[in-house]
C-alpha cells in the first residue's frame, strides 16, 4: 500500500512539472537530471517530504488545484465583504490570496483614505445626523451587470449599521461615492443590482420609524414602524448614484432581508426575504418573549415579491410622496397598482436566489430543513387569478397561495441559508446547523444537464464551521461558470493556531469542476480582520483595470485634474494674504518644493502631481504633526486642504519604498509662530 502511494505521489508530482508552467523542475547542483528516481525527472526528495508530511492523496490533489506558480495569474478574482472593518476584500482564486484591501467605510492610511485629500470628502458623504461615522458593518458586494452578466466595471457593497451603500469604481477600486438611506438606519438587503445595474437595491433590516423618529414599539409598532425598499438610480456615465432620480417603497414592518433581481423572462421583478411575520416586538426585560423567539412563532414567513418596473413607472408618474427628501410609494399606492404580493416561504429564510434563466426563486428557511422553489410562471399565473375574495395581510397586501406558486421542495438538511449555481445544472446550499454545503439538482430546463433526477440532493460535503452565504464562480449571473465555490465559514476553531479568543473567519474553497466525482474542499483560507459575509467571483479578465493613472487624473472624480502639472519646473507656491496654494511635483526620488514655509493660521491648498507613468512607481506624502497620509500612484493628482495652526518645524516624506534613495525623498514644512 505504501509503494501504491509513493507511486500516486510520484504521478501526481510529475504532473505538476509537465502542466504547471511549461518549465522543467531545475536539476539542483551536482545531481544528474532525474534525481534518485530516474525517468520521472522529479527532484530526489519529492516523494519524502509527502510521505514526512504524512500528505494524503485529497491533500496532494488539493495542491495541484490551488498552487499558483509566482508570475502565473488567479482565473477569477473574489470580492468579499469586510465586516465590522468597513471594507472590502480582493481575493485570487483558486490561490485564495489576499490581492487588496479596498477601503470604503472606514480610514485606511496605507491608501492614503481618510487622512487628508480625496477620502475626506468620500468618507464625509456618509454622515449620520450630520456627525461623521468611520466605520461600517459591510454586507454583501454587488458587482455592475449587463444582461444579468457581470460586466466588471463597478462594486457597490452596504453598510448594514447606518444603511448606507458605497459604489467603488474597479478601473482603480478605489471607492468614488457614499450614500445614506434618509428613510432607514439600518440594511441588511443590501446591495444587488438589477440585470443591466439600472438600480441598486436596498433592502432594509429592521422596522422602524421612518428617519427613525421616535415612537414606541410597544404602542406604535403596527402603526407607525414599517420597513422600506429603496432603489438608487445608477447612472454609468457618470459613474455614481442619482439620488434625486432614485426612490423608495413602503412595506410593512416585517424585518425585510435579502433581496434578488429577476433576469431574463423575470426581469423587472424582485424578490425579498422577510422575518418577523409576527409583528414581534420583543421586551425580554418586561416579560415578553425575546425577538429570538417572538419573531420565530409563525411556520411560514413572506416572500416579498416586487414588480419594479412598475414601480417606476409610479416613480416617473409622481405618484410619490416626498418623505425625509426621499420619493416614498407608499403602501396603499403600491397595493392598488399591483406593484407588491406576497406569498408563504420557509420559516426564518436568509435568502432569496433566483436561478440563472430567471426562471426559479429558491429560498431556504433556517428553521425547515427544506429549500422551496418557486416557478416565476406560476407566479404570474397566481397574480392573474386574484379576485376581491383572495387572502391578503394585515396591511391589505395580496398573499398567493403557497401551492399556486411553489415548483418543488427538497430536503437538504438544518439550517439551510444561501444558494448558487453552477453550469452543470447543480444548485449549491450552505446549511449552517449542519455546517455543509449541499448539492443538489435542478429541473426543468436544467434537465438536461445532468443525468440525476431533479430536485434531488446529492451530496452534502462537511465544511469548518458553520457557512454563513456561500460563493460560486459567477454563479448568481446568467451564465455561472462552475468549477469553485467557497464556504464563508463563521468559525474556524481548530483551523488554524491559537490567536487568541478572538478567532479568524475560514473562507474554504471547494472543488465543483467534476459532476461524476464528490466535492473536494482544497484550501482553507483564515480571514483574521473582521467578519466577512458575503462575496462575488468574477472571471479576472472581465476586470480591466488601469495600470497607471493617466497622467494628472483626480482619482475621485476620474477626469483631468484642473490643478495638475506635468514637469517639476511648474510647481509652485502662490500666497494670497493668509491663504497659500501650494502645487508639488512628485517623483523618483524628490518632491519639488522641498522647503514650504508658512505663517501660523494660513489657510493651505496643497496638490500634488505624481509624475510618474511606471507600473507601480507609487509615492507616499507623510505630514506628520497634522495627521496627513497620502497615497500618490502613477498619474495620479490629489490635493490637500488644511489650516496651519500649529507652529513649528515638520518633516515630510515618502511613505512607499520607491528607489534606493527613497529616504532621501523628503522636505519640511516650516510654519512661523
Amino acid at each position: 500500500m505504501k509503494k501504491l502511494f509513493l507511486l500516486i505521489v510520484l504521478t501526481v508530482t510529475a504532473l505538476v512539472v509537465v502542466t504547471g508552467c511549461g518549465n522543467p523542475v531545475p536539476t539542483p547542483p551536482g545531481q544528474q537530471p532525474g534525481g534518485s528516481n530516474g525517468a520521472s525527472g522529479l527532484p530526489a526528495d519529492a516523494a519524502s517530504v509527502a510521505t514526512e508530511r504524512g500528505l494524503s492523496q485529497d491533500d496532494i490533489y488539493a495542491a495541484l488545484k490551488t498552487f499558483t506558480p509566482s508570475g502565473q495569474l488567479d482565473p477569477y478574482i473574489m470580492f468579499a465583504s469586510g465586516g465590522q472593518g468597513g471594507q472590502v476584500l480582493v481575493v485570487g482564486v483558486p490561490s485564495m490570496r489576499i490581492l487588496k484591501l479596498i477601503s470604503v467605510f472606514t480610514p485606511e492610511p496605507w491608501q492614503g483614505y481618510g487622512f487628508g485629500g480625496s477620502g475626506d470628502t468620500i468618507l464625509a458623504q456618509g454622515k449620520v445626523n450630520d456627525k461623521p461615522v468611520l466605520w461600517g458593518d459591510t454586507h454583501h458586494p454587488g458587482l455592475s451587470e449587463t444582461n444579468g452578466e457581470y460586466d466588471g466595471q463597478f462594486l457597490f457593497i452596504n453598510d448594514k449599521a447606518n444603511a448606507r451603500v458605497a459604489v467603488i469604481d474597479l478601473r482603480d477600486f478605489a471607492t468614488k461615492q457614499i450614500v445614506k438611506n434618509p428613510l432607514s438606519l439600518t440594511d441588511h438587503g443590501g446591495s444587488f443590482v438589477t440585470p443591466n445595474t439600472d438600480y441598486i437595491i436596498e433592502g432594509p433590516q429592521y422596522a422602524a420609524p421612518f428617519g427613525w423618529e421616535y415612537a414606541d414599539i410597544t404602542t406604535d409598532y403596527n402603526e407607525k414602524y414599517r420597513g422600506v425598499m429603496t432603489l438608487w438610480k445608477f447612472d454609468r456615465t457618470q459613474g455614481r448614484i442619482d439620488v434625486a432620480q432614485s426612490f423608495a417603497l413602503e412595506l410593512p414592518p416585517y424585518w425585510q432581508d435579502l433581496c434578488d433581481a429577476g433576469k431574463k423572462g423575470s426581469d423587472g421583478w424582485l424578490f425579498c426575504n422577510s422575518i418577523n411575520t409576527e409583528l414581534a416586538i420583543g421586551g425580554i426585560e418586561n416579560g415578553n418573549p425575546p425577538f429570538e423567539a417572538g419573531t420565530s412563532k409563525n411556520d411560514t414567513d413572506y416572500l416579498h415579491i416586487i414588480n419594479w418596473k412598475k414601480a417606476e413607472e409610479l416613480f416617473k408618474a409622481g405618484k410619490t410622496e416626498k418623505v425625509k427628501d426621499m420619493a416614498l410609494i407608499r403602501l396603499d399606492t403600491a397595493i392598488k397598482e399591483g406593484v407588491v404580493f406576497f406569498t408563504p416561504e420557509p420559516k426564518s429564510p436568509h435568502g432569496a436566489d433566483v436561478t440563472p434563466g430567471g426562471e426559479y426563486v429558491v429560498v431556504g428557511g433556517k428553521l425547515d430543513p427544506h429549500v422551496t422553489i418557486y416557478s416565476f410562471d406560476k407566479i404570474q399565473k397566481a397574480i392573474a387569478a386574484l379576485n376581491d375574495s383572495s387572502p391578503k395581510d394585515a396591511y391589505g397586501i395580496p398573499v398567493l397561495p403557497l401551492d399556486a406558486t411553489m415548483e418543488a421542495q427538497v430536503e437538504l438538511g438544518l439550517g439551510p441559508l444561501h444558494t448558487v449555481y453552477d453550469d452543470k445544472g447543480y444548485a449549491y446550499t450552505s446549511l449552517f446547523l449542519d455546517s455543509v454545503v449541499a448539492r443538489w439538482t435542478l429541473g426543468g430546463p436544467y434537465q438536461s444537464l445532468h443525468a440525476e433526477e431533479p430536485w434531488t440532493l446529492v451530496q452534502k460535503l462537511p465544511v469548518q464551521y458553520n457557512i454563513g452565504h456561500i460563493a460560486a464562480a459567477e454563479g448568481d449571473t446568467a451564465s455561472p461558470d462552475g468549477n469553485f465555490v467557497v464556504a464563508l465559514n463563521k468559525w474556524s476553531i481548530d483551523r488554524f493556531a491559537n490567536v487568541g479568543p478572538l478567532l479568524p473567519q475560514n473562507f474554504q474553497l471547494v472543488d465543483t469542476s467534476r459532476p461524476g466525482d464528490q466535492m473536494k474542499v482544497l484550501y482553507d483560507m483564515p480571514i483574521g480582520m473582521a467578519e466577512p459575509h458575503y462575496a462575488q467571483i468574477i472571471k479576472a479578465d472581465k476586470l480591466k483595470p488601469w495600470e497607471v493613472y493617466p497622467p494628472g487624473t483626480n482619482a475621485e472624480t476620474m477626469q483631468p485634474d484642473p490643478n495638475a502639472i506635468s514637469a517639476p519646473d511648474q510647481a509652485k507656491i502662490v500666497r494670497n494674504g493668509n491663504k497659500v496654494e501650494i502645487w508639488t511635483a512628485v517623483i523618483r526620488s524628490h518632491f519639488t518644493p522641498e522647503h514650504v514655509k508658512l505663517k501660523k493660521g494660513d489657510q493651505v491648498t496643497w496638490h500634488f502631481s505624481n509624475l510618474e507613468q511606471t507600473r507601480d512607481a507609487t509615492h507616499g506624502f507623510a505630514l506628520p504633526g497634522y495627521n496627513v497620509n497620502l497615497s500618490l500612484e502613477p498619474g495620479k493628482t490629489e490635493t490637500l486642504e488644511f489650516v496651519a495652526d500649529k507652529d513649528g518645524t515638520f518633516a515630510f516624506y515618502c511613505t512607499e519604498f520607491c528607489s534606493a534613495l527613497h529616504l532621501e525623498m523628503a522636505g519640511y514644512m516650516m510654519v512661523e509662530p
